[in-house]
């Protein structure tokens, strides 16, 4: 919330004020909302294959989506798992032909079209899903020992009261200098309208900042 022409950061513990903010509050993965996603988060459910890709060495993994995450990351997945199973929705991909390409042509990998996820299975860890064909209303059981949730992702702007210029999945809009549509507010790392989403984007991000306005205030 800006004040009086400057910033006022509310946290837990106290109010700062700053005449420039940089916003690096990450964003969250949407997701899928059924049954034994939470429950068995991070014991097979997973958002992120360079975190968790290894743990499913020569296991079966399923990826949810049809956009550029989920065909990009499920290629990725098939450096570890036996196969790679990609559910989607629909009966074709989202995603860029090239990216589409790469996995119709992976014998590791298969597409289940049509289908969506209802409910995500296993004891103490995931060890199947249970798939809806959306044309026939089909339900079966998949064995799977990795599901890895690509549908989206929602960057984490609630904090802010002011309403920057923001792109369609409302990441920040910023120039060259990281700095957004209100002055003296930067975005850095995944709030940030960009191509590339990864940690080391933002932590690159980040230090050009520090050292630019460490420059400037020495000027």
């Amino acid at each position: 919330m800006r004040k009086y022409g400057a910033f006022e950061v509310k946290t837990d513990v106290r109010t700062y004020h700053a005449t420039t903010v940089i916003a690096t509050a990450g964003g969250t993965a949407i997701k899928l909302g059924v049954p034994g996603e939470d429950e068995l988060a991070g014991r097979g459910v997973s958002y992120c294959a360079v975190c968790d890709g290894a743990f499913f060495n020569g296991q079966v993994i399923t990826v949810v989506g049809g956009g550029d995450a989920a065909v990009e990351e499920a290629n990725y997945l098939t450096r570890f798992g036996s196969r790679v199973y990609v559910v989607h929705r629909r009966n074709e991909f989202r995603a860029q032909k090239i990216l589409q390409d790469q996995l119709f042509h992976n014998p590791k990998a298969e597409v289940i079209w049509d289908s969506t996820v209802e409910q995500i299975k296993g004891d103490k860890e995931v060890d199947r899903v249970l798939i809806r064909n959306v044309r026939t209303d089909e339900v079966r059981e998949h064995p799977t020992q990795g599901v890895f949730i690509f549908v989206g992702f929602k960057p984490n702007t609630y904090f802010l009261e002011d309403h920057p210029a923001h792109d369609v999945g409302g990441h920040l809009v910023t120039n060259d200098r990281m700095e957004t549509s209100i002055p003296g507010l930067f975005a850095a790392g995944d709030l940030r309208s960009q191509l590339v989403r990864q940690i080391t984007n933002a932590v690159g991000m980040l230090q050009w900042q520090r050292s630019r306005l460490k420059n400037t205030s020495h000027t």
